[in-house]
């Protein structure tokens, strides 16, 4: 499925943005209002050019000391980003975050211009409902007799449970 077939893509507010001058205190003010844990930060043209993260804030301020009011976004900046298209498939982009330990995922169209943020948590509640299919499916096809085959799929419900308990509390 492509990303931009998902409900949740759909439903995406603006993303949060700044430019590389602002100050790390205007844009924790501007992510405290908004309630999130991170802000793209763009050019003129809507390209990325990077993101700021509330871990890269603890790191790269709090832990250096340096003065929020006066540091801009753009020296704490993460600037090695992954950028999908609408188009591209979800489970592949599951399967890379989850592998290269990321969470926030910049969807940009043709011109790389920034159209949205799909997070890890938006990627996760795809793979749900095809799980629980997946088990029913073995189960009524007689997988209930094979014990190994439950406790890999009770495994993996597991893995996904925790997973999403984790992601929820570093949101």
């Amino acid at each position: 499925m492509q990303i931009k077939n998902r409900p949740e893509y759909a439903s995406k507010l603006k993303p949060l943005t700044c430019g590389p001058d602002q100050t790390v205190t205007d844009a924790c003010k501007e992510m405290s209002a908004r309630n999130v844990g991170s802000i793209i930060v763009t050019d003129d043209d809507s390209k990325v050019l990077g993101l700021v993260t509330e871990r890269d804030i603890f790191r790269r301020i709090i832990a250096e000391d340096r003065d929020p009011k006066i540091t801009p976004v753009s020296a704490v900046m993460t600037t090695e980003l992954r950028t999908a298209k609408e188009t591209d498939d979800v489970t592949d982009w599951l399967r890379i975050m989850s592998n290269e330990r990321f969470r926030r995922l910049p969807v940009v169209d043709e011109n790389d211009r920034l159209v949205s943020v799909m997070s890890q948590g938006d990627f996760v509640s795809y793979t749900w409902p095809r799980l629980i299919e997946s088990a029913k499916t073995l189960v009524t096809s007689g997988a209930s007799k094979n014990y190994q085959m439950l406790m890999i799929i009770g495994a993996i419900l597991i893995y996904g449970l925790v997973s999403l308990l984790i992601l929820a509390r570093a949101l």
